[in-house]
């Protein structure tokens, strides 16, 4: 300990300072939440700290950290890990940032009754594996393009304690059986889209897992085309969309045979997933 190192709050507030004129949205929250990981600490304990001086190891783990968030790199790909739903993912430039409003998913899921679950573009794997944590005895599969989130996607699931199979295909084409539940969060970002993006997202996350380089209605093409095929009698599908995105992919699932389609809001209000469910046969309903 030299004694010239500043505090941890007159860090923070210089931090801030530096994280704001480099356009981050949340200048203190991201410095504090940046202080914890270099303190090795938790955040909720910075508070009783404020006065203590940083080492110089400290000191320089943490402008390592902010160096990084200046230059827009989210922070949860700086300190690792990201809190979704009910656990911490870790998370990588390999897969996308788990976001709250996809929680909205998790939330209509588990309302209803499924047992087997089929996770498309699993990435992190933060859905498949909330949903599988939340119920107990359901089996589920989470598929990515990307063997880098698989990988990611197997970590994630280990370190909760969660039993999930995973797989690298290009959508269904490599998936067998049938399943109760499809869920996905796709690239549906228009390529027009792409430029308007935040940094920490157009700059930082895969490019797959955000745009279809299209008009952004492709991975639901496709998804939509093969998902009958990989459900069971009367399964249902899951799809977080774009704000402007429910008309166009709940005529796609009309046009595909799905019935009880429902445009679902998240949080704020605004339409974040589309539900649908295949009929069942008319002997199955007989029984």
């Amino acid at each position: 300990m030299t004694g010239s190192e500043p505090t941890i709050r007159t860090a923070l507030d210089q931090a801030a300072q530096t994280l704001g004129a480099a356009g981050v949205d949340d200048p203190a929250g991201d410095a504090r939440r940046l202080m914890a990981a270099a303190l090795r600490a938790s955040p909720a304990l910075l508070a009783t700290r404020m006065g203590e001086r940083l080492s110089p190891e400290e000191a320089a783990r943490f402008a390592g950290l902010l160096a990084r968030r200046a230059r827009r790199q989210p922070a949860s790909q700086i300190i690792g890990r990201r809190a979704f739903w009910a656990h911490d993912f870790r998370v990588t430039q390999d897969v996308l940032d788990p976001r709250p409003e996809t929680e909205t998913l998790i939330e209509a899921a588990l309302a209803m009754g499924w047992r087997s679950v089929l996770d498309l573009g699993t990435g992190s794997g933060a859905i498949l594996i909330s949903l599988l944590a939340a119920r107990p005895g359901s089996t589920g599969l989470g598929v990515d393009l990307s063997p880098a989130a698989i990988e990611i996607a197997r970590q994630n699931a280990a370190s909760i304690g969660v039993r999930a199979d995973f797989l690298v295909s290009d959508w269904l084409s490599s998936v067998t059986g049938r399943f109760d539940l499809i869920v996905s969060n796709p690239p549906y970002i228009a390529l027009s889209e792409m430029e308007g993006l935040a940094p920490e997202v157009r700059d930082w996350e895969p490019r797959l897992a955000l745009t279809d380089e299209g008009d952004g209605l492709g991975a639901y093409r496709a998804i939509i085309a093969g998902a009958g095929a990989h459900l069971v009698d009367g399964g249902a599908i899951l799809l977080e969309i774009g704000s402007t995105q429910g008309d166009a992919v709940s005529a796609l699932l009309r046009a595909a045979g799905f019935e009880r389609i429902a445009v679902l809001p998240d949080l704020d209000a605004r339409p974040r997933a589309v539900r649908g469910h295949l009929p069942k046969t008319a002997s199955k309903t007989a029984q």
